[in-house]
C-alpha cells in the first residue's frame, strides 16, 4: 500500500449503475457468438471503464478510484415510503444477465468494485465523497445524476463524461436555481416521477427555487407557508406538508453509512494482462481485447474457437488498422486496384460527398475494397486551406487525381456486368454516380441484406451492423466534421483523416457482405433479397432522379389562403373562449378549456400544464364541445402550412425545378416503402385542404399525371389469407364492399343503405385489419365506446375467419418470433411474447403485418416489372404513395399507359402466388394530382 488518503490525494467515483445504463441504451444489441448471451451492455461498459483508465492520465489525474453500484432489492427509504420508486419498470429481459457481468468487468480492470445491500450507490458515494473532503483530499464523482448534485463544494465535484463536462457549484445553480446545500429543499418540494418521490403537487423545479431563495430554506417556509400570497400554492404546501417532510428525507443522501472499508483501499493498481484479457476473451471481445493488449504490451490471447452457428458466423478476425489503408492520388496507382478488382470479380465501394442530398451533394473521393483490411481512398475535391476560414477557398489540396481522369478509369469496371459492386445503402452511391455520368451495376447491398434477414430486430445502419456483427466501432463521421453550427463539410477534412474514415467504410462494407451473403440461404430469404429487395434499388434511384415538378405559386397561394383561414379560426375560438390567447399554446389551451370553462375531463402532465393532445380534443369534440373542435381545425391548417405549403417549396431543386423525394427501402419492418425531404406519403387526403395540396404537384406542359391506385387491397388480401369466403365472392362480384359488410352486420337491404351505414363499416373494415379497439373505433366513429365495441363484436360473429386467423397468427408469432407475407418476406416480432403494455402492441404489429407487408410486396413486385413494360412508351414513373403510383406522361400517350400500368400492377402478384381474390386498379388522369387521385 502507499501513502494514507489525504492531502494531494484524489478520489474517482464512478456511478456503475449510470454507466451500465447508458452502454445499455447506446449501443445495439449484441450477443457471444458461442452461446447467445446479451453482452451488449458490458461491451459499453468495458470500453468506458478503458476510457476513463486511459483518460486519467496528467495532473489531473485519481490517485484512488472504485466503481460504486446499486444492490438489487429495496433500500431503507422503502421503508419511509413504501411508493418508493415503485413506478420504475423492471430491467429488460437481455440486461439483466449483464448485471454481475459488469462487476466481474470491474474487479478484471483490478478496481475497486462496491455495492451494499439495503443501500444505495448514491449513499456510498456520499459517504466516501465526505470523508476524501474531510481528509483533505478531492473527489470527482464521475455521474451526471442530478441526486448527487448536493454533494458538490468543497473538494467535491462531478463529472459528465458523456459531454464531458464538470459540475462545480455554478453548475448546480444553473441546474436548480439554488446552491448545493439547498438542492434537498428543491428536490423534496418538485419531487421526482421517476423515483416516485410525491414532492408538493403542481410545484416544479424553477418554483421551488423561487420559495427557498424567499424563504432561506424549506422548513422556514413551510413554517410561513400562510404568508404566501397565491392562493393555490399556498394550500398546496400547507395541505402537502407531512409529504414535503417525507420527500426531503427520500431525497437526501446518507453520507454517514457505516462502511467496513476505508479510502486507501481504493488505491489505484495497474490491471494484470492475464486476469484482464482473459475475461475479454471469455467475452469475445476481440476488438477491445486487442486494443487493451496493445495497451498493455502484451501479445492478446488466441480467439476463442467459436462453433459454427445458424447465427452471424465470425469474418476472419482482421484487425481494422486506419493507418494501413492507402490513399491512391495518381492513375498507375488506381489501375493496380482496378486489376485486383478484376482478380476478384467484385469489390466494395463508398462514396463520400458534401451533403446527404443525392441531388445536390458534390462528390469528394471514392473508397474502394477487395479483401477485409485492404482498402483504398480516391481523394478527389478536398480543399486547400480548408481548416483556416479566414484564407479558405476553393483551391484543391495536392496529392488527389483528377475527378474526369478518375471517372474514365473507373467507369467500365462500375458498369462492367461480370464485376460485382458492394454497398451499403448503394442506392444513395448510384445517384451520385449517375449525376456524375456512371450507371453501377450490378449491385449488391448489404443493407438490404440485413433488412431480408432482421426486420425488426434492429436496424440496418452501418454503425448498427458493424457493432453488433465485426464487434467494430466504426470511427464516427461527427470527430471529423464536428456537430451544430460549427459543423463542415466532407471536402474540408484533411485528406490524411479522410483515407481512414473513407477506407474504413469500404472495409466494414465488404466484411458485412462476406458474412451476409451465405445467411441469406440458410436464413431461407434469398427468394426475398433476389425478387423484392436488390431489384427495386434502380428502379427507385431513377424515380428519385425524375422528381415532380411543384407549381411554387400555387403553394404560395395555399400558403396564404390558409393563413387566411387561421386567422378566422383563431377570431371564432377567442370569441368562444371569451379572452385571447395563444391558439398553439398547449398550456394555455388547457387552462382555457379546464380551468375557466370548466369542462370536465382535464388531466395534468408531469409539468403541471393540462394534457390537451388530438385524441382528447377529439373525445371533447364528440361531445360536442365546440372550441376544440375548432382548434382541431386549426391544428390541421397550422401542419398543412408548416409542413406542406411552406416547408415544401424550400425542397425544390433549383436546377431541376421539381422535387426529388427519397425511398428509404428498409425503413419500415412490413417492407412499405418511407418517403423523406420530403415525406409525401404523409399528405392527408380526407380533407378537403390536405386534396389541395395535391393540386402543386403538375405534370409538365404537354403531359399528364396518371395516377393508379390498388382499390382496397388489403382487405382483398384479407380475404384470400383468412379464407373468408363471403368477402372473396363479393370481391369476384365486384361489390361494393363496404356496402356489403353493412349489410351483413347490420341486417340493411344494400338497397336501402344510407351513406353513414356505410362510412360505419368502412370504418370497421379498416379498423379490424389493424387490430383496432373499440375505444379506438368509438374515437374514429365520434360514437359511444360501449356501441363501437358491439359492432367489432358483431363484426367477428359475421366473419369468423377472420377471428381464427388473428389467433393463428399470434400463435406462429409466439412459437417463432417472426410472421411472414405471401411471398416469403420475415417481419421479426421480437416483443410478442413481452408482459405489460408491449404485448398488445405487439399482437396488433403481428396480425397485421402479413396484410400490409403482402400488399407492399405486391406493389414492389409491380414497381420492379414497370420499367421493362413502359419502355418505348412517352412516360416517367415518378411516385409512390403506399398503394399508388403516379406517372408523368405524354399527353397522347395516356390511354395506352394506364392500359399497361394496370395490366402489370393487376398481375403482380404472379406467378409466385395466385390470390382468391382479383387485385382491382383505379385510374385516373389530370394536369395535377389532386386531378389524377
Amino acid at each position: 500500500m502507499g501513502l494514507a488518503f489525504g492531502k494531494g490525494c484524489h478520489l474517482h467515483l464512478i456511478d456503475g449503475s449510470a454507466f451500465i445504463f447508458r452502454a445499455y441504451h447506446a449501443l445495439p444489441p449484441l450477443t457471444r457468438k458461442s452461446d447467445g448471451l446479451p453482452i451488449g451492455a458490458v461491451a459499453g461498459f468495458c470500453n468506458m471503464l478503458f476510457k476513463q483508465v486511459e483518460d486519467n492520465k496528467g495532473p489531473d489525474a485519481p490517485t484512488h478510484v472504485a466503481v460504486i453500484f446499486d444492490h438489487s432489492g429495496k433500500s431503507f427509504r422503502n421503508d419511509i415510503y413504501d411508493k418508493y420508486k415503485a413506478n420504475r419498470p423492471p430491467a429488460p429481459e437481455d440486461l439483466r444477465p449483464q448485471f454481475p457481468l459488469t462487476r466481474d468487468a470491474t474487479r478484471a480492470f483490478n478496481i475497486a468494485c462496491i455495492e451494499i445491500e439495503n443501500f444505495e450507490a448514491d449513499d456510498i458515494i456520499a459517504t466516501l465523497a465526505r470523508q476524501a473532503d474531510e481528509a483533505g483530499g478531492r473527489c470527482t464523482i464521475i455521474s451526471s445524476d442530478k441526486d448527487m448534485m448536493q454533494l458538490v463544494g468543497g473538494g467535491v465535484e462531478m463529472l459528465d463524461v458523456m459531454k464531458n463536462r464538470r459540475i462545480d457549484r455554478e453548475g448546480v445553480e444553473e441546474k436548480f436555481g439554488v446552491g448545493p446545500e439547498r438542492v434537498v429543499d428543491v428536490q423534496a418540494l418538485a419531487g421526482d416521477s421517476v423515483d416516485n418521490v410525491p414532492g408538493a403537487p403542481g410545484i416544479g423545479i424553477k418554483t421551488a427555487a423561487l420559495l427557498i431563495n424567499e424563504y432561506g430554506d424549506l422548513e422556514t417556509l413551510l413554517d410561513r407557508a400562510e404568508e404566501i400570497k397565491q392562493p393555490k400554492r399556498r394550500q398546496t404546501l400547507i395541505d402537502n406538508r407531512e409529504l414535503i417532510e417525507v420527500s426531503k428525507r427520500l431525497v437526501k443522501l446518507d453520507t454517514h453509512m457505516d462502511l467496513d472499508f476505508t479510502l486507501d483501499d481504493f488505491e489505484v493498481r495497474e490491471p494484470e494482462p492475464e486476469a484482464l484479457l482473459g475475461f475479454l476473451s471469455e467475452m469475445e471481445f476481440r476488438t477491445l481485447t486487442k486494443r487493451i493488449a496493445d495497451n498493455l504490451g502484451v501479445e492478446p490471447p488466441a480467439p476463442k474457437e467459436v462453433a459454427e452457428t445458424e447465427e452471424a458466423q465470425p469474418v476472419e478476425a482482421i484487425p481494422f488498422e486506419p493507418e494501413s489503408y492507402e490513399c491512391v492520388s495518381d492513375a498507375a496507382a488506381l489501375e493496380r486496384w482496378i486489376d485486383k478488382i478484376y482478380g476478384r470479380g467484385w469489390v466494395a465501394v463508398d462514396t463520400e460527398t458534401t451533403g446527404l442530398n443525392e441531388m445536390t451533394a458534390d462528390l469528394v473521393g471514392i473508397s474502394l475494397c477487395v479483401e477485409a483490411g485492404e482498402a483504398c481512398y480516391i481523394p478527389l475535391a478536398h480543399r486547400a486551406n480548408a481548416g483556416d476560414d479566414l484564407f479558405a477557398d476553393d483551391t484543391l489540396a495536392d496529392g488527389q487525381m483528377q475527378m474526369e481522369n478518375c471517372l474514365d478509369l473507373l467507369r467500365p469496371m462500375l458498369q462492367d456486368p461480370s464485376i460485382l459492386k458492394i454497398g451499403q445503402n448503394m442506392k444513395y452511391d448510384a445517384k451520385i454516380f449517375a449525376r456524375y455520368g456512371v450507371n453501377v451495376a450490378p449491385i449488391d447491398d448489404t443493407m438490404l441484406m440485413s433488412y431480408a434477414m432482421n426486420a425488426g430486430v434492429h436496424n440496418h445502419g452501418m454503425d448498427t451492423l458493424s457493432q453488433r456483427y465485426l464487434d467494430h466501432t466504426p470511427i464516427p463521421i461527427k470527430s471529423l466534421l464536428g456537430t451544430g453550427k460549427s459543423a463542415i463539410t466532407f471536402d474540408k477534412v484533411p485528406v490524411e483523416e479522410a483515407v481512414k474514415y473513407a477506407a474504413e467504410d469500404a472495409d466494414i462494407t465488404l466484411r458485412l457482405w462476406q458474412l451476409f451473403k451465405p445467411q441469406l440461404h440458410r436464413k431461407k430469404v434469398t427468394t426475398v433479397y433476389e425478387t423484392l429487395e436488390r431489384p427495386l434499388v434502380p428502379v427507385l434511384a431513377e424515380m428519385e432522379m425524375n422528381g415532380i415538378k411543384v407549381d411554387r405559386d400555387t403553394l404560395s397561394r395555399m400558403s396564404n389562403a390558409f393563413a387566411q383561414k387561421m386567422a378566422g379560426l383563431e377570431a371564432e375560438i377567442h370569441e368562444m373562449a371569451g379572452e385571447t390567447f395563444n391558439v398553439g399554446s398547449p398550456k394555455q389551451l388547457g387552462e382555457i378549456l379546464f380551468d375557466k370553462m370548466g369542462i370536465e375531463g382535464g388531466k395534468k402532465g408531469k409539468t403541471g400544464a393540462y394534457a390537451t393532445g388530438a385524441d382528447i380534443l377529439e373525445d371533447l369534440a364528440a361531445e360536442g364541445h365546440d372550441l376544440p373542435a375548432r382548434v382541431l381545425d386549426w391544428r390541421q391548417l397550422s401542419k398543412l402550412k408548416s409542413t406542406y405549403t411552406d416547408a415544401l417549396q424550400t425542397h425544390i431543386n433549383p436546377d431541376t425545378g421539381r422535387v426529388h423525394t427519397s425511398y428509404s427501402i428498409a425503413g419500415a419492418n412490413t417492407g412499405r416503402l418511407a418517403s423523406t425531404d420530403p415525406n409525401l406519403q404523409n399528405i392527408p387526403i380526407r380533407t378537403e385542404e390536405g386534396r389541395r395540396i395535391r393540386e402543386a404537384f403538375v405534370a409538365d406542359e404537354g403531359k399528364r399525371l396518371i395516377s393508379l391506385d390498388y382499390s382496397q387491397i388489403e382487405l382483398r388480401i384479407l380475404a384470400h389469407i383468412a379464407g373468408i369466403e363471403t368477402l372473396q365472392q363479393a370481391f369476384k362480384d365486384g361489390h361494393d364492399i363496404h356496402a356489403m359488410t353493412a349489410s351483413e352486420m347490420f341486417d340493411v337491404p344494400l338497397d336501402e343503405m344510407t351513406p353513414d351505414i356505410r362510412r360505419q363499416a368502412k370504418g370497421i373494415n379498416f379498423g379490424v385489419i389493424y387490430g383496432i379497439s373499440g375505444f379506438g373505433l368509438a374515437r374514429n366513429l365520434r360514437i359511444p365506446r360501449k356501441e363501437a365495441q358491439g359492432f367489432i363484436d358483431r363484426y367477428f360473429e359475421r366473419f369468423p375467419g377472420i377471428r381464427a386467423y388473428m389467433d393463428e397468427t399470434v400463435k406462429f408469432a409466439k412459437e417463432n418470433t417472426y410472421v411472414q407475407t405471401l411471398f416469403g418476406r420475415k417481419i421479426n416480432t421480437p416483443e410478442i411474447n413481452a408482459k405489460g403494455p408491449h404485448a398488445g402492441f405487439a399482437k396488433r404489429a403481428a396480425i397485421n403485418a402479413p396484410i400490409q407487408g403482402t400488399a407492399a410486396d405486391v406493389i414492389r413486385r409491380a414497381m420492379i416489372r414497370m420499367p421493362d413494360a413502359i419502355n418505348g412508351l412517352p412516360a416517367k414513373m415518378l411516385l409512390q404513395v403506399h398503394d399508388e403510383l403516379i406517372f408523368e406522361v405524354d399527353e397522347a400517350a395516356v390511354d395506352d399507359t394506364i392500359k399497361v400500368v394496370r395490366d402489370v400492377m393487376e398481375s403482380a402478384s404472379l406467378p409466385a402466388v395466385k390470390l382468391d381474390v382479383p387485385l382491382l386498379v383505379d385510374a385516373g388522369q389530370g394536369a395535377n394530382w389532386a386531378e389524377a387521385h
